[in-house]
């Protein structure tokens, strides 16, 4: 069935990943390569060496797709792809792909933005009703996202510096606890108590997240404890900064919330995944029962092309096809994509 058979693309950081959509919400195949295990020898991606992977696994991972979903690309109607931000070695390996196909098959091309396609992974768990907060937190991004309707985005917070992922892994790092930092992090949490007291960093503006000087805290506390002749208890640091930096973002959360009074309530992005996060919006939102809460499965959290489906399925019913003269953008602005 060829209507509204979307095959997607995503490869804008270490996941090479291909799926394919039917009519905007049954998934046939969402393949994901990861490149984890490269990456952890360095402690971090290293863009040439992610992009490189792209390159060898693109052409295999779009016939695993469809293999699994039981189509060839003659079945297929269009080709999303994330167009950015992202990492741009990474991001061009995927769009040259998409153009390639779009190009040869004769089909449309639909650049997504890959924060638009983290909030619509929620439409893979359930309707999304509007209007819609999203709490967006991963690697590269902390943002508050009001959508007042569908397709429509308006970035309320976003942070200053680093962003939250970005500091688990910082974090996870001066304690050489291990790569990546935020599963590593949440994990030794669990099994820390209060006992370090870190700065409770306050942004430089109230639109605005900062994780920057949380990390320069953690840092400082261990030089201190060291001064001392003392061991750092890794697990009561971990305990610390995890709450320390869900504090903020559900403190400003709350706010958009009480401010703005949605119908609805969604998590997207890598940090998702956390427990304590999972936790925390779930005990905020239950003072505010009129107001649904939705929270993706694991496999919707992290980098996968799922939800670049989803964002093209909507993208292309309000009729937004892209040129083939599009390009990799490592800076793209939501609100006007």
């Amino acid at each position: 069935m060829k209507k509204d058979l979307i095959l997607a693309i995503e490869t804008s950081c270490d996941e090479t990943a291909v799926a394919i959509l039917r009519e905007g919400h049954e998934l046939l195949s969402n393949i994901v390569y990861s490149q984890i295990e490269v990456h952890q020898q360095f402690g971090g991606v290293v863009p040439e060496v992610a992009s490189r992977i792209h390159v060898e696994k693109i052409t295999e991972v779009i016939f695993e797709a469809l293999e699994v979903a039981d189509v060839t690309m003659e079945d297929i109607s269009a080709i999303g792809v994330t167009q950015g931000p992202g990492l741009i070695g990474a991001l061009h390996v995927g769009l040259q792909a998409a153009k390639a196909l779009a190009w040869y098959y004769e089909i449309p091309l639909i650049g997504v933005h890959h924060i638009a396609g983290h909030i619509y992974a929620n439409e893979l768990v359930e309707p999304l009703s509007y209007p819609l907060v999203a709490l967006v937190v991963s690697g590269g991004h902390s943002e508050l996202v009001l959508m007042k309707e569908e397709n429509q985005f308006e970035v309320i917070a976003q942070t200053g510096d680093d962003a939250i992922g970005e500091a688990y892994d910082k974090v996870a790092r001066v304690m050489d606890a291990g790569y990546p930092g935020g599963p590593v992090i949440d994990k030794m949490a669990k099994l820390g108590k209060p006992h370090y007291e870190l700065a409770k960093v306050k942004p430089h503006q109230p639109d605005q997240f900062s994780f920057s000087g949380l990390k320069s805290s953690v840092i400082q506390a261990i030089a201190r404890e060291e001064k001392k002749g003392l061991s750092i208890n890794k697990e009561d640091m971990a305990f610390a900064f995890q709450e320390r930096a869900l504090d903020q973002i559900l403190e400003k959360t709350k706010e958009v919330i009480e401010d703005i009074s949605p119908k609805h309530v969604v998590i997207a992005g890598g940090v998702a995944a956390n427990s304590r996060l999972r936790e925390r919006i779930q005990e905020l939102l239950s003072h505010y029962p009129e107001i649904k809460l939705t929270i993706p499965p694991m496999k919707y959290c992290t980098d996968n092309a799922a939800m670049i489906a989803v964002a093209a399925s909507i993208s292309w019913k309000y009729n937004k096809p892209s040129d083939l003269s599009i390009s990799a953008q490592s800076v793209l602005d939501l609100a006007v994509f």
